[in-house]
C-alpha cells in the first residue's frame, strides 16, 4: 500500500462534500507530476485529504476506490483522474504551520513543494499526521 496527499479548496470541493456525495472523482488536475502521481495510485491507498487556501491543513483519510481513467473534464486526453472514498474525518485538523515545526515531517512533500496537489506521503509521515490529529 502507498500513501498520498490531495489538496482540495474546501469553498469549491471539500472534505464535507466528499462525505455527502460517498465518492469523489478527483479531476480537474492540470499539473503533470500531480497527473503521475494519479496514475501511480492504486486500489485501497491512502490518502490524506487537504484543505488549501482556506484552512491550509489535513482534515481527513479517503482510500482510493478506483484507478486512473481519462479526466472527463478533459478533451485532451492527457490528463487523469481517480475516484477517493472518504473512511474518516480527523479528530482534528492538522495545520500546515504545525507541520512545518514537526522535525518527523521535515523532508515531507507538503513542507518542500506547497503547491503540488497530489503528491506521495511516506507512511511514516501519514501515520505521524495521524497521531498529530488525535493529541
Amino acid at each position: 500500500m502507498k500513501y498520498w496527499l490531495a489538496k482540495s479548496e474546501p469553498d469549491v470541493y471539500g472534505w464535507d462534500d466528499m462525505v455527502k456525495e460517498k465518492e469523489a472523482t478527483w479531476d480537474g488536475v492540470r499539473n503533470y507530476g500531480a497527473r503521475n502521481n494519479l496514475m501511480a495510485m492504486e486500489m485501497h491507498d491512502k490518502v490524506l485529504i487537504y484543505h488549501s487556501n482556506i484552512g491550509k491543513e489535513v482534515v481527513g483519510i479517503a482510500e482510493v476506490s478506483k484507478e486512473h481513467f481519462p479526466d472527463p473534464s478533459d478533451h485532451t486526453g492527457k490528463w487523469a483522474s481517480v475516484k477517493f472514498k472518504p473512511l474518516r474525518k480527523l479528530k482534528k485538523p492538522v495545520p500546515l504551520s504545525f507541520i512545518k515545526t514537526v522535525p518527523e515531517l521535515k523532508d515531507m512533500v507538503l513542507v518542500n513543494n506547497t503547491r503540488l496537489s497530489v503528491q506521495p506521503v511516506l507512511e511514516e509521515e501519514f501515520e505521524k499526521i495521524v497521531a498529530l490529529s488525535e493529541e
